[in-house]
């Protein structure tokens, strides 16, 4: 649709195309790109999220050794309502605690740690539970000093 307007002051006739006027609300304009840019950074971080879980549930089945603190999480960390086995280690520059699940390697070592702390080394799985590093010792013995 075309439109004449009759502009008095300037004695010229100018044509307005109300098509093409329009054009320019179809265009995106900027904050619908960046809600687009937002949306694509989200969608990254999700997947990237979920490789690194997917990785580390892979990698839950794997035996690793640590060396640590050998401590008890009732008597001496004030973290449990029972006694349990904790390694302590440090990972760049943060104390990680690794809370020994209750078998008979983890029972039968309880009572060298529950009193007093003592350098120990244990192989098993690791795997995370309630925010939590759980290891499910194969074999716990003091390391040596």
């Amino acid at each position: 649709m075309i439109f004449a307007c009759n502009s008095f002051e300037h004695g010229q006739l100018r044509i307005v195309d109300s098509l093409s006027a329009g054009a320019d609300e179809r265009k995106p304009n900027q904050k619908e790109r960046n809600m687009k840019k937002s949306l694509a950074l989200v969608a990254g971080v999700a997947v990237l999220l979920l490789a690194a879980a997917t990785v580390r549930t892979l990698a839950a089945g794997e035996s690793i050794t640590i060396t640590g603190e050998g401590k008890c999480a009732k008597c001496a960390l004030k973290e449990t309502k029972e006694c349990q086995n904790v390694i302590q280690t440090e990972k760049d520059g943060k104390k990680v605690n690794y809370f020994l699940v209750a078998n008979d390697v983890s029972k039968e070592f309880h009572g060298k740690l529950c009193k007093e702390s003592k350098k120990v080394t244990a192989t098993g799985t690791v795997k995370e539970v309630d925010g939590k590093l759980e290891i499910t010792a194969t074999k716990i013995e003091l390391a040596a000093q």
